[in-house]
């Protein structure tokens, strides 16, 4: 049975601490949106491999695409970040 969107958020926060973790997915695809203090200092790879560690074998046998941004909180603030009018300041992720 393919994992879905929520299987692969406890997979991850099982393995990582997360300020923030979204997921969406079809089952075989997933894109995660992971915000966590681990990601301090570490180059976008460095960050990625975090995310597989935490993972484990599930990345191999069971998930079989995963897109992911990895933002610190600091970084995180700054995409989220409401301008004046209420709307979100930055650039929206869309995905096929």
């Amino acid at each position: 049975m393919d994992p879905t969107p929520d299987d692969v958020a406890r997979f991850i926060a099982a393995g990582l601490p997360c300020e923030h973790l979204a997921v969406e997915g079809d089952g075989r695809h997933f894109y995660a949106t992971i915000v966590s203090t681990q990601f301090d200092g570490l180059s976008r790879v460095r960050r990625h491999q975090r995310v597989y560690t935490a993972l484990g074998d599930r990345m191999r046998e069971q998930i079989h695409a995963l897109s992911m941004k990895t933002l610190t909180p600091a970084e995180h603030a700054l995409v989220a970040e409401p301008d004046a009018s209420g709307a979100s300041v930055g650039t929206p992720h869309r995905h096929p």
